[in-house]
């Protein structure tokens, strides 16, 4: 999996030396991964939540038409249906109604746990890097039975690089543009999954260095590439 460098033997005095290479540990794999139809599919429990929160305020949303935008930040949804000044209150009762309404109904993609059990396999790290909150994103794992090492919410596109940094992840998998922006901004190869709503041809349009058509197909990918490449 990895290829420790090594130190030549050094000249000194017409006499050739031989110095033990340092120990040489090698960085971690680390894979980051978006939340949202990348390892849950979020639209069940999203349309119910928008549902709930149109009943509550009396005002319309229609939340059809709401889960075909997912990815975004949740204010930019808002935004379709609230004035600039509800979207706080907005923000804050949608999250607060979200855990009774949108765990139950969301199932996990196909192929979310074996891939992340397939970076945890090689000896690596998976975490989830989401611009949903991290307290709701952890709701929707646990439910699920999806243990990644690290969760790390409210961060969207180019902003999920600090984390992704942080971590030393070498590889963001996500379904957006927005995933593909925000592992090129953090010098990660992007690996895009088209089950959200941008197709191949976007994701691969916004610089995804590999196209995947879903999760089941990682674990293999992984392998291979692991094999291959120093990481």
């Amino acid at each position: 999996m990895y290829f420790p460098s090594t130190l030549p033997g050094l000249c000194k005095m017409g006499t050739m030396t031989s110095t033990p290479p340092e120990p040489t540990v090698p960085a971690q794999l680390t894979v980051g991964f978006d939340l949202d139809m990348t390892l849950i599919d979020s639209r069940p429990g999203i349309r119910a939540a928008y549902q709930a929160l149109s009943a509550a305020t009396g005002r319309f949303i229609d939340a059809d038409q709401a889960i075909t935008r997912l990815g975004p930040p949740l204010e930019e949804e808002l935004a379709y249906w609230f004035t600039p000044e509800e979207i706080p209150e907005m923000t804050d009762r949608y999250r607060e109604m979200y855990p009774a309404h949108a765990i139950e109904p969301t199932p996990a993609m196909p192929g979310a746990r074996e891939a992340i059990k397939a970076v945890q396999a090689l000896g690596g790290r998976a975490i989830v890097v989401t611009a949903k909150n991290t307290p709701n994103a952890v709701h929707h794992l646990e439910h699920l039975g999806i243990e990644p090492d690290a969760v790390i919410g409210w961060l969207w596109a180019e902003a999920k690089a600090g984390a992704l940094r942080e971590h030393g992840a070498q590889i963001y998998v996500g379904d957006h543009v927005g995933d593909v922006r925000g592992a090129r901004t953090a010098g990660a190869l992007s690996v895009a999954v088209p089950t959200g709503p941008c197709p191949e041809d976007e994701l691969r349009a916004a610089g995804a260095d590999v196209v995947l058509p879903d999760l089941t197909a990682l674990p293999q990918w992984l392998a291979e590439y692991v094999a291959t490449r120093e990481v």
